[in-house]
């Protein structure tokens, strides 16, 4: 049986860039991902006749450093494409951009003073220096304030409702003002957004990080489920699949809490499991439709009409070229839910027809014949849920086991789950790691 320094549990970006930078140190690396590949919630699959395209939609923001900088030490910054991106949002039966300044003023479904208000909001937000001061407010009692309550109901309230589902009103306003913040900063000087994609998808990057390790020596194994360890004291000596015990020094654990307490469930750690617990989650269903025509030429369009079941409408072809993709166009029809509730259920077929029935209500032109091929993709652990006072009960990266670390995307808060924090956190756990080893 091999004994590696690190065996990495998880072949989403926070675990494979942990790997790369750990076996270009020369150490013995393998990583263990249950899906059948890289990438996590950026992982790809093929339409029938081989295009490629991410399961749930990427793009980032011309003020992420991470992405940017591992893509160019991997000798791909020629596949970074940077283009402007078109928002909008359809409220009260029609559709508004909202992607300049000059938008804004003539979104006249707030009145004037409202609209300046809208304006001013990230000037206001940016006022905030420490998010601690905040923490212990929800999203509505923090911003309503600031913006008033019509803009909150207009804007706000809904796409909130969206988003955070049956948690909309427990949600802390340090999610918000860090979005706010982030996005009032990726503006040029005409108040225009730049977002940055990765040619042939982030799947690819994912593809690209696992030939480095290999190269590196490290190994990589996919349709691996891990599901349990054994415990030599304070210590992990193993991690347990169906089909064999794979032995490390140092144990790194990237999935989200549910998955690792369900890992650790045997090792009598109960307390440690029920923080883990503690932290809630919403899922993700993503309807991607490939279309022979397009829906709008509205790159990212937020759904504010109440009684519509999607946060966003991401035309994917409005921001990447379609002959990228033989000339058909995609989108990316977004719900968060909590998996509880009876949608989550529906068969890929019956959730089409829900989807295709609110698609016709927001374009009316819209017909089911439009659309060559589907998929429906579902991520049980999707969102975390940032509840009031969250810095306070979120588990850290220590655990009970002396070589055993967590890194997942419920730790990175004040920032939200994104592939850029994932590579921030793989580089910042892979130097703990390589100390750790050293000191043995």
């Amino acid at each position: 049986m091999k004994n590696y320094d690190v065996v990495i549990v998880g072949g989403g970006f926070t675990g494979l860039t942990a790997a790369y930078y750990l076996a270009k140190a020369g150490k013995k690396v393998r990583v263990v991902e249950g899906d059948n590949s890289p990438g996590g919630l950026a992982g790809t699959f093929e339409f029938s006749d081989g295009v490629k395209l991410e399961k749930f939609y990427h793009h980032w923001f011309n003020n992420d450093v991470h992405v940017p900088a591992l893509v160019k030490e991997l000798g791909m910054e020629g596949d970074v494409i940077t283009l402007p991106s078109r928002t909008g949002m359809f409220f009260n039966g029609r559709m508004w951009k909202l992607s300049t300044p000059i938008d804004l003023l003539r979104f006249t479904a707030l009145p004037f003073i409202d609209r300046i208000r809208l304006g001013l909001l990230v000037l206001q937000v940016r006022r905030v220096k420490d998010w601690r001061t905040i923490e212990h407010l929800s999203i509505r009692e923090w911003l309503e304030p600031l913006c008033g309550k019509t803009v909150y109901r207009v804007v706000w309230e809904p796409l909130i409702n969206s988003k955070f589902s049956i948690f909309a009103e427990t949600v802390n306003a340090v999610w918000f003002w860090k979005k706010l913040v982030l996005r009032g900063s990726t503006r040029d000087k005409k108040g225009g957004e730049e977002l940055a994609y990765f040619k042939g998808g982030f799947g690819r990057l994912a593809e690209a990080l696992v030939t480095a390790i290999e190269k590196s020596g490290g190994e990589v194994s996919f349709n691996q489920k891990v599901t349990d360890v054994a415990v030599a004291g304070d210590k992990i000596s193993s991690i347990k699949t169906p089909t064999e015990e794979i032995v490390g020094q140092e144990f790194l654990f990237t999935p989200a809490f549910p998955i690792i307490s369900e890992i650790f469930e045997s090792s009598g750690k109960f307390e440690w499991l029920d923080q883990m617990r503690r932290i809630k989650y919403l899922g993700n269903m993503c309807l991607v439709l490939r279309l022979k025509k397009s829906l709008s030429d509205t790159y990212w369009l937020n759904v504010n009409d109440p009684g519509f079941p999607f946060v966003g409408v991401i035309e994917h072809t409005n921001f990447d070229s379609p002959e990228n993709y033989k000339g058909s166009r995609i989108a990316f029809l977004s719900r968060y839910l909590a998996v509880e509730d009876p949608v989550w259920k529906f068969s890929d077929q019956e959730y089409l027809k829900f989807a295709s029935s609110h698609l016709q209500r927001m374009f009316p032109e819209f017909d089911e014949s439009w659309v060559l091929e589907y998929r429906v993709w579902r991520s049980e652990h999707a969102q975390p849920v940032t509840e009031r006072n969250y810095s306070s009960y979120v588990p850290g990266s220590e655990t009970p086991f002396a070589n055993a670390t967590i890194s997942t995307m419920a730790q990175i808060y004040p920032e939200d789950r994104g592939t850029n924090y994932a590579i921030r956190e793989g580089q910042r756990v892979s130097r703990k790691l390589l100390e750790q080893l050293s000191s043995h």
